[in-house]
This record gives C-alpha cells, structure tokens and sequence, in this order.
C-alpha cells in the first residue's frame, strides 16, 4: 500500500492514483506494534536473551510497507538483511558476536585518491569502519560482542553503516570513473513514462526559476531574501517531488547545505552559486536523468524528528514576509514562500503524520498539472479556468482528520479561513490554517 492508499484508503470517492512515492523516507511514524517489540526487545536483552531480543529488534525496524527489513533462523544464530536506498546492508548474530556489512562499491584496481578518502571517513564514523573485502569491494563493516550490543547500540550502528554506505556509493562513484556498482540488485526500474514527466517537470521549474532571476522586476541586491526564497522553494519542491537518486539528490542536498553554511559569503552570493549547479542540472541529458530515477527501500531516516510547534513557528516566522510581496505586486516571489515552507519541513524534518499529509495535499494542489501528467485524477484545480475546487479539497482535508483522528482527536483544521479567489491567497490560508491546528498526540 502506498503513501497515497493509506492517506485516502477509506474514501472511495478520492482516487488513489498510481503508485508514486514523493519524499524523503522517515522511520518516525511506526505502529504500536512496533513500539512493543522495541521495549520486548530491551526486556529481553536485559534477561540475556541476546537472539530474542534481535529478533524483537528486527520486529521493530520493519516497515511492512517498504519490506525493509528480513532475518532468518541460520545454523546457531540469526542472519538478516536490511535496505538503505541503493544499499543491501547483510549480517549475522550468534550467542556471542553481531557483524554487519555492506558492499559500497566495486574497485578493479587500487587507488591512492579513493583509499584516502575512507581512510578520512573513518576518523568521522563512531561504530563502523569502511575496509576492503578479498575482492576489492569497498565495504563497511560493524561488529560487537552480543554482550555489549544492547538494541539502542545496534540501531545506531546499523543506521550509521546504513546511511554512510547509501550516500558513499553515489558519492564515490561519481569522483573516481573506475569504480563499479555493487550489489544493487534489489532496485526498482520505473516506467520511462513517469521518468519522462518528472525530467520534463526538473526543466520547467529550473527554466522557470532562472528567467525569474535573470529577468525580475524587482533589484536582486536590493532584494536578495526574495530570490533565495524563489530558489530554496525550487531545491525542496525537486527533492519532494520527483524522488532523485544519484548525482541529482545529492546535488539537491548539497546546495542546501553550501546556503545555509556559515560562511562570509552574502545570501545574493549563495543565490547565485545556486543558481549555476542548477544550470549544469538543467543541462544534463534525459539519459543520464533517467539512470537516477528508480525505487529504493530505506530503513531509517535522516530527517529530524519535530513536534508540530516546531512547525507552527516556522510557518509563523516565514509567513510574516508574505503580505509585502503580495501587495507590492510581486506575487511570484509571495507564492514561493509558503512552498518554501512545505519543501523545506518535508526536506529536513520529520514531521507529525497530519502536518506531512497536509503539505503533501499542498503540492497536489499548487503543482495539480503535475500530477495529472503522473496520472493522478484529483481534482483539485479544474484545468480549464485553473480555478480552485473548494469541495473537492475540502472533503481531501476532512480525509486527513479523518485518517489520524485515533492518535489527534483534537485536530479541528480551520477550513473557514481558507481562500479560494486565488492560488496565491489560498496558499496564504492554508498555511495559517496549518499553523493553528492542535496535534495534541493520545500517545
């Protein structure tokens, strides 16, 4: 079932659509029943029932959506395997010692450039270590005695090899051409299709993007906060939107860390630096585009976990430059700060069910032509007049109560305030709706 299915699983009336995933994966919003094995699993190795309590453990990073996460009975102990995007991450436990590895990338030959370079990540990792197996696979490997490798040491281990061997391999493969893939059988091709309406959709928005900022009525140094919102909103809505791997996701990620580095430079200066990797994006070609788009399953996430102020007062803050802009006549630059806001939450924070739903609705709203090109039938903006659909959105948002209403009784989105006369001002609407709901959580 996918994340559209579970958001719309008991209206019959609101197509679920073809299965698209959008987003960066979260292992923040587990069942109940993963939370009992979790403290199972820690009962049971504070008993020193090491097997069980992995066992337990395994129970509780599962996602039965994704299919994440396999372990077997296997001689005297416990083999297992797991998935972290493009990595297969495969181990073994017995009464005393728990090894885990995974195989990073292939290497015909040794060389001096990419040995270095693990040499110095491993001074950064805390649990494991990169090494070379008998094949010259790249790998990264963790052990522990059984005694000493409570649950909370494995799941901090395991995400580190994880994590570290998903972002080494696009990384080094990238730099040193003599590297191979390994490993990655486990990818899901997508129909060319849907890579086609996404790498159309990339060339529209960064196109679109840069016409705004070489050709904008308003003075970039004058005015450099609002072309920073018009190109952070971009970097995030590409990220959510289109799912990369490869090349493009992590120079998505990498941009977004150069803005927000501490450094001399102004934020016009950063805009601009942005702006011309986003050409080079723009400008490769639709093969190597399609190489990067597939489907991966992940294990653990990388976003932070935030309660709903967190996101409240980031709406707040945000939407304060909103009216300026508006009544100023620079609509283009009002509109791309609520999608800022929605890009950038869903890019770094692991938000509350209901506030991911919610921003999520968001974008089927404001990007409708994309997802009708995707194959989505919403109706949320009729395509003729590009007039909005109040019944249809409404009835999307009573869904989304509806959907969380066991864990957030007290959710009472405000949908009186919401604006329809445009796209513009309903953004406005929504995002203070959003602001004002009560996620008080049962559990």
């Amino acid at each position: 079932m996918g994340f559209l299915d579970r958001l719309f699983q008991s209206t019959p009336q609101i197509p679920a659509g073809p299965d698209i995933r959008f987003g960066r994966y979260s292992d923040s919003y587990k069942r109940p029943e993963n939370y009992q094995a979790w403290d199972h699993s820690l009962e049971a190795f504070e008993n020193g029932n090491y097997l069980d309590s992995y066992r337990l453990f395994f129970r509780y990073l599962r996602d039965d959506i994704e299919d994440n996460v396999h372990w077997w009975d296997e001689g005297e102990g416990i083999a297992f395997e797991l998935y972290q995007g493009s990595k297969k991450i495969t181990g073994y436990a017995d009464a005393q010692k728990l090894k885990a590895e995974a195989k990073v990338a292939a290497s015909a030959s040794l060389n001096v450039g990419f040995m270095r370079r693990l040499i110095e990540k491993n001074f950064e990792l805390s649990y494991s270590r990169f090494a070379l197996d008998e094949d010259n696979n790249i790998t990264i490997l963790f052990d522990t005695y059984t005694l000493d490798g409570s649950p909370y040491k494995l799941y901090y281990a395991l995400k580190e090899v994880a994590t570290n061997a998903d972002k080494q391999d696009d990384l080094l493969l990238e730099e040193f051409k003599g590297l191979q893939q390994v490993n990655n059988t486990h990818l899901v091709d997508l129909p060319d299709a849907e890579k086609g309406v996404k790498y159309q959709f990339l060339q529209r928005s960064i196109t679109t993007v840069m016409q705004e900022f070489d050709a904008g009525k308003l003075p970039r140094d004058q005015y450099p906060g609002a072309y920073a919102y018009l190109i952070l909103q971009l970097l995030y809505k590409l990220d959510y939107l289109i799912k990369p791997e490869g090349y493009t996701m992590e120079t998505l990620e990498r941009l977004h860390r150069q803005y927000f580095a501490t450094d001399q430079k102004s934020i016009l200066e950063k805009s601009q630096q942005i702006l011309r990797e986003l050409r080079k994006l723009n400008n490769r070609s639709r093969e190597e585009f399609f190489r990067e788009i597939y489907r991966v399953k992940s294990t653990f996430g990388i976003t932070l976990h935030v309660n709903h102020d967190r996101v409240a007062s980031f709406i707040e803050n945000e939407m304060a430059n909103f009216d300026w802009y508006l009544d100023n006549g620079y609509p283009q630059f009002a509109q791309a700060i609520p999608s800022y806001i929605a890009g950038f939450c869903l890019f770094n924070y692991a938000t509350p069910q209901p506030d991911r739903d919610l921003f999520h609705l968001y974008f089927q709203i404001i990007e409708a032509e994309y997802f009708q090109q995707l194959g989505f039938k919403l109706d949320y903006v009729d395509p003729a007049s590009q007039t909005l659909q109040k019944k249809n959105i409404k009835r999307a948002i009573e869904q989304i109560v509806e959907n969380n209403k066991a864990r957030y009784s007290k959710m009472r989105p405000a949908t009186g305030i919401l604006d329809y006369s445009s796209l513009t001002h309903f953004s406005k609407s929504f995002m203070l709706m959003m602001k004002d709901l009560d996620l008080t959580s049962r559990f």
